[in-house]
């Protein structure tokens, strides 16, 4: 009996080491201070104010912080604004870098940023979950990888859907062209005609930004255009749309990218009898009973934050972060995250068509999928239940 008992004595204790042993191979994340500082740099005042991505992120970080954080670690954000001036936006990463100390960003949002501070990102050792990736260097960085699909794939997906769905023989191209994005427009209808077998009809790279669009409008139908996919912004959508109402334009389908899904263009073309499509970036927005918008809806809500695709991006881009560091086995550290982005795998996200991952690819474009909406009486219909996803080629 004394023998059995010393057994029984040794394998509790060995299972008592074994328990204590898997706790401490399974601390989960740790963090001096019990904060984690992370940071964006945005625009927030300028031409442009993408200050809804961020603070998106911000509203899922307080929530999580307020729920006692990951592992009682708390995230310290700051969102620092680029103004849209590239020497602002250089000393705004550095001093979140080299002052703040921050592990990484999260939630930027910027017309210029990418450009101005891929370059620093990598040789920091920083890397960027990109809420809303703008200009053509957001998709072109080891260091950066966007939570949305950005203009160029998006201008992929919209005119593949164009040509599978709409039966589109000729289509034709207007973009507005702002810094270096003339190359990545062009790679992008590159990619339909890989994907298409098709060529592109007519491709404008002269839109103007403000101005008389009667001259562009005129030539698409000159030229025989079945559709146009256009890129620019709310008011030029509208204007685009009235003109050609106003020219009494019939049999071209008008395609526009994310930033002509508004309630506001709606709205204002509640009374056009134009075919207008656009493609979404992540699940349809204005689709308030989707369970796929039902955790981002409650985290607004709580936070008073109003319901827009901007804010998907900033609160998507909190969701991949909060992730990738409930992954991490001790400290949370720079050269930790920078370690997991890089190693993750594939994640699939509610709001997203396509799954996120970082990686150590050179670029990144993870998001290849879009909704189309169509314009129905001063609406958005969701046209497509289910994602284009754009092939692999």
């Amino acid at each position: 009996m004394k023998h059995l008992r010393t057994i029984a004595m040794a394998g509790a204790a060995s299972l008592g080491f074994l328990a204590l042993s898997g706790q401490a191979f399974a601390a989960g994340p740790t963090c001096a201070g019990g904060t984690i500082k992370v940071g964006a740099v945005s625009t927030v005042t300028g031409p442009a104010d993408f200050s809804e991505v961020p603070k998106a992120t911000a509203a899922a970080f307080d929530q999580l912080n307020a729920a006692g954080g990951i592992n009682g670690c708390k995230i310290d954000y700051t969102i620092s604004d680029d103004k849209a001036d590239p020497q602002v936006a250089a000393q705004a990463a550095r001093d979140l870098i080299d002052n703040k100390e921050v592990v990484g960003m999260v939630g930027s949002a910027s017309l210029l940023e990418c450009q101005v501070n891929g370059a620093t990102y990598k040789r920091k050792n920083v890397m960027s979950v990109q809420g809303l990736g703008v200009d053509a260097a957001c998709f072109n960085s080891p260091s950066i990888a966007p939570v949305n699909v950005g203009p160029f794939a998006l201008s992929t997906a919209v005119s593949y859907y164009a040509t599978r769905s709409l039966g589109t023989k000729k289509l034709c191209a207007f973009f507005i062209i702002i810094g270096g994005t003339q190359e990545a427009y062009k790679a992008a209808l590159a990619n339909w005609e890989k994907i298409t077998s098709q060529k592109i009809h007519l491709l404008d790279l002269t839109l103007p930004y403000q101005g008389d669009l009667t001259p562009y409008v005129i030539k698409a139908r000159d030229a025989g255009c079945d559709a146009v996919i256009n890129n620019s912004v709310e008011p030029g959508v509208v204007q685009w749309v009235k003109t050609a109402e106003a020219q009494k334009i019939t049999g071209i389908n008008w395609l526009f990218l994310a930033p002509g899904y508004t309630e506001q263009v709606a709205k204002a073309l509640a009374d056009t009898n134009q075919p207008v499509y656009v493609g979404t970036e992540w699940e349809p927005y204005t689709e308030t009973g989707s369970a796929a918008n039902k955790e981002w809806i409650a985290a607004m809500n709580a936070s008073k934050r109003p319901l827009t695709a901007f804010s998907q991006g900033g609160y998507l881009a909190a969701q991949v972060f909060i992730d990738v560091v409930k992954g991490i086995d001790g400290p949370v550290t720079r050269d930790s995250i920078t370690s997991a982005l890089l190693k993750m795998k594939p994640a699939k996200y509610p709001l997203a068509g396509s799954p996120y991952i970082f990686g150590e690819d050179k670029t990144h474009s993870p998001m290849q999928s879009t909704k189309i909406m169509k314009l129905d009486h001063g609406a958005w219909k969701v046209l497509t239940p289910e994602w284009v996803v754009l092939p692999v080629m």
